[in-house]
């Protein structure tokens, strides 16, 4: 469990690291926008992907 909260952890702190180097280079607002919310689907995917297994859900 402690495995769990402390992988979830790291993802959100990577989101959080390529949320500020998006806002930081990409000079397109658009292309931003898109890339944020890519993003987000990835850590989403990898956090759901840590948890589901607790759940007793595998894919």
């Amino acid at each position: 469990m402690i495995s769990v909260l402390i992988g979830v952890l790291i993802i959100v702190v990577i989101g959080a690291i390529c949320f500020w180097a998006i806002d930081r280079f990409a000079n397109d607002r658009r292309l931003a926008q898109l890339l944020k919310l890519l993003v987000v689907l990835i850590c989403l995917a990898a956090i759901l992907q840590r948890v589901l297994p607790l759940a007793g859900i595998y894919l």
